[in-house]
């Protein structure tokens, strides 16, 4: 149908932004105006279905926590791009592999949910759900247009890693 195929599509466009040469500009997602968060999980939602075909909150790259209680906010989990990442050197198949720039592209076909991965991330932000797949930011940005509070912005970063939002 038109929906599953404009899912496709989207998530096809996104892989190919990220696996950009090195040189380019690169993107990362950052929470910029957290603060505002309202815990809505609006962006967990637009994330798991428009680049994993899923609808739920534990298949999404991006995942939001309270900071300690209604009271006290919100925090996005996301992959901070790290360089190198622990995440690749953990991964026994190669299913994780770095990403110029920054983060990670994960092939999901190679991975045998050992969960090595979700164990090396300092940040926690890769996540597994019941039944063992794995979902890590790949900065694609498709999170930050259903942010209705504006908390979350797609950053550039050139080779200096300046940012050029």
């Amino acid at each position: 149908n038109i929906v599953q195929h404009r899912l496709r599509q989207t998530s096809r466009e996104c892989m190919a932004a990220i696996a950009s040469p090195p040189g380019t500009i690169m993107k990362q997602l950052a929470a910029p105006r957290i603060d505002q968060c309202i815990g809505c999980h609006s962006c967990a939602i637009a994330c798991a279905r428009l680049i994993h075909q899923r609808l739920s909150w534990s298949s999404a790259g991006i995942r939001i926590h309270t900071a300690g209680g209604l009271s006290t906010g919100f925090m996005a989990v996301h992959c901070l791009a790290c360089d190198p990442a622990p995440c690749v050197a953990a991964c026994p198949t190669g299913a994780f592999s770095q990403r110029p720039g920054g983060g990670v592209v994960v092939r999901k076909k190679l991975c045998i949910q050992c969960g090595q991965c979700v164990e090396a991330c300092p940040v926690d932000a890769v996540s597994v759900n019941r039944w063992g797949e794995v979902f890590v930011c790949i900065h694609c940005g498709r999170c930050v247009e259903f942010c209705p509070q504006d908390c979350l912005e797609l950053a550039e970063f050139g080779d200096s890693m300046e940012v050029r939002r």
